[in-house]
């Protein structure tokens, strides 16, 4: 989520609601393909009639799924009931995450060391898959002479990973109080930049920005960054077994923030940790979707939520294990999440007959893991350990980063033979290309349906209300009708019906054909600019003529996220992306789904003949729809994505992740919607590659 203070200060969450360099490059898309017309663009007042109506359905859907965990953990009566619970719950998280990869060689040294009063920093790289290194500082009691508890330190995000001040400050206080720590660098921060420019910088952004870059990016070939994350931790630990001075029965793992996350995951996913203290984020799905608080993608376990899961299941998980869940009175993760979390996690412990082995803290103070919080830890450690009375942090020694580096200029990746995980991603979109082949027929529809989890269409047409008559607004007609079309419930395309008359009290076909233009990012700019519009309009004379908005774009832009996010990376539209892959509803099969529906409207209102047409972001839909419905006779495409293949072996791109379904090059490709689609007079103008028309 956001990038963690500096020690133990806060951030501000617009801060990094900004954008960089990086992502200022997707605002071009807002305006691509809308050729001229700014000018009549910016006469009217855009329409926005709907901005709720996303926001509010998605926190309909995951309300839903809290209500059905509660009434679970309501029947919950005995301890076999709550063992029954905690394998429920490691089984669903599996699932999430996906089966572990093979545990390589670790083919791990030591770079060098630095000695201290009371214990020393060992620099320490391990690979946690082949060619992917990971930078660890090992910190050790000194004059050990017999096994000390481990601790694995997660780190949140920063510039520095492992050498934030915060972060060093719990690793040595461990050390200095009888615990060996290894605390090591995340993706994407540190010394594991993966995306190095000329100067070894990030030509991405450290941190959020990286992690979503190559996160979502990840979900075409099946991958989660969460998962690779909480690995990398998996392989840690392991790495921190093989050393003589570890007792194998007392291992720990805490972190902050982003490092919360990873504690939080790894709790769910590495049974051999003993221990553990989450800090500054345990809360729930359901109270960060409220409180419109986007998150990374690692943040973000695809299916969590349609399988009941919530954050404090992974704590779960470990039960009875000992586990405290640290949190922040003035934090920006919702400390009233942490507390319904706990209240959760007590009656289960209570029913294992270990209530005293769950415990909570929450600091006065701001997001951060200051000393408070990190004092909180060592006395849980300390109980579970039973190593006595809590303890006071001792004095520290803070040290320079480069100072901690475990390679020459403090980068992993000018190292020979090191892969970053794009190069995985590439990789991997190449193999499922081999062995998917070409999709067709019935096969490609049925991949369609189930990568974009498209429910069955209703048997009857949708109902839809004529809400307003817009006028002209220079649109290339006299007059022009508003409709919202029930998709779903609580859900409502907007269309839009071109009009030589003023008024219909519904629309008028009498079988004529009809043209279905589907939005790039709102029908109402793109009326009165694209000229896509203009020629289809005059090509298809004798056609009704209609636009689409389908949720989220044009009157459905939501309004969440901050002022004008919706392009950001860290925006509205990425917001309810990552949402719906946690419920199960992909984010392009919602609108494929909306298109659906329409075209059933448009059919019972006596269209029998339907020109599709998308451009931009609204063609991904339209060739999805246009594949799967037989009201389709011709479709047009402007500006549609050339592979999903392409996309996923693009190291730079800036298509949204709404234009990435989960999995989907285990199933089929773009390039198999185009063939299909050819026997319905395909058009394609001027396709777009990874870069969505930007050079």
């Amino acid at each position: 989520m956001h990038p963690d203070s500096r020690s133990s200060g806060s951030v501000s969450r617009r801060q990094w609601l900004r954008m960089t360099a990086a992502q200022a490059a997707l605002a071009p898309v807002l305006q691509a393909g809308l050729s001229s017309g700014l000018s009549a663009a910016e006469t009217y007042e855009p329409l926005q009639r709907y901005p709720r109506m996303v926001h509010n359905w998605t926190v309909a859907q995951v309300e839903a799924a809290l209500e059905r965990k509660e009434r679970r953990l309501e029947r919950l009566q005995n301890q076999a009931d709550a063992e029954a619970y905690v394998k429920s719950v490691q089984g669903k998280i599996r699932r999430c995450f996906g089966p572990e990869p093979e545990r390589t060689p670790l083919n791990a040294n030591v770079t060098g060391v630095l000695e201290r009063d009371t214990y020393k920093v060992e620099k320490v790289i391990f690979e946690s898959r082949p060619g992917f290194p990971v930078t660890a500082n090992l910190y050790l009691p000194l004059g050990i002479d017999k096994p000390v508890p481990g601790v694995i330190g997660t780190c949140g995000h920063s510039t520095t990973g492992k050498g934030e001040p915060a972060y060093q400050s719990f690793a040595q206080s461990l050390a200095r109080l009888g615990y060996a720590c290894l605390l090591y660098d995340p993706i994407g921060q540190g010394e594991r930049v993966q995306y190095l420019d000329e100067n070894l910088k990030s030509h991405i952004g450290v941190g959020v920005h990286e992690h979503l870059h190559a996160g979502n990016q990840q979900f075409l070939v099946g991958e989660f960054l969460g998962a690779w994350r909480a690995w990398d931790g998996v392989r840690a630990l392991d790495y921190l077994l093989t050393r003589k001075e570890i007792d194998k029965d007392q291992l720990g793992v805490t972190g902050n923030s982003g490092g919360g996350t990873m504690t939080t995951w790894l709790c769910g996913v590495e049974p051999r940790f003993t221990m553990a203290a989450p800090s500054c984020f345990v809360t729930s799905f359901l109270r960060n979707l409220q409180n419109e608080l986007p998150a990374d993608t690692e943040q973000c376990p695809p299916l969590a939520i349609s399988l009941g899961l919530d954050h404090d299941d992974f704590l779960a998980a470990m039960a009875p294990k000992p586990v405290i869940i640290l949190s922040k009175e003035r934090d920006y993760f919702d400390v009233r999440g942490g507390d319904e979390a706990y209240a959760r996690l007590q009656r289960l412990y209570e029913l294992l007959g270990a209530k005293d082995q769950v415990g909570r803290f929450v600091g006065p103070t701001t997001h951060g893991y200051s000393q408070e919080n990190r004092e909180a830890m060592y006395g849980w450690f300390h109980q579970a350990t039973g190593a006595g009375p809590a303890p006071k942090e001792p004095e520290l020694q803070i040290e320079k980063d480069a100072d901690l580096w475990c390679t020459p200029h403090g980068q992993i990746g000018e190292a020979e033979g090191v892969r970053t995980i794009f190069d995985f991603t590439r990789e991997k979109a190449e193999r499922l290309a081999k062995s998917r082949g070409q999709v067709s027929g019935k096969a490609l529809q049925g991949a369609i349906t189930q990568v974009l989890q498209l429910p069955p269409s209703p048997e009857t047409a949708p109902d839809y209300q004529i809400y307003y008559r817009l006028g002209s607004r220079d649109y290339p007609a006299p007059q022009a009708i508003a409709y919202a079309v029930d998709t779903e419930p609580g859900v409502q395309a907007i269309v839009y019906r071109l009009h030589e008359e003023r008024w219909f009290s519904r629309p008028q076909a009498g079988g004529a054909p009809a043209v279905l233009y589907l939005s790039h990012h709102s029908s109402d700019a793109e009326l009165r600019s694209e000229p896509l519009v203009k020629e289809l309009i005059a090509a298809n004379p004798k056609a009704a003529f209609y636009t689409c908005d389908v949720r989220g774009i044009g009157e459905s832009q939501p309004d969440t996220c901050g002022t004008d996010s919706f392009l950001l990376a860290y925006g509205s539209d990425y917001f309810y992306a990552i949402h719906g892959l946690m419920l199960d509803r992909p984010y392009l099969g919602q609108r494929t789904f909306d298109v659906l529906r329409v075209l059933d409207w448009l059919a019972d209102v006596g269209h029998t003949r339907i020109h599709l047409a998308g451009n931009g972001w609204g063609a991904l839909p339209a060739a999805l729809a246009g594949v799967l419905s037989d009201k389709v006779q011709q479709v047009t495409l402007k500006h549609a994505l050339t592979s999903w293949s392409e996309l996923a072996s693009a190291e730079d791109y800036h298509w949204p992740l709404a234009a990435m379904p989960p999995n989907v090059l285990a199933h089929f490709d773009l390039p198999d919607c185009y063939r299909a689609l050819q026997e319905k007079k395909l058009r394609q103008i001027e396709p777009w590659g990874p870069l969505a028309g930007e050079a």
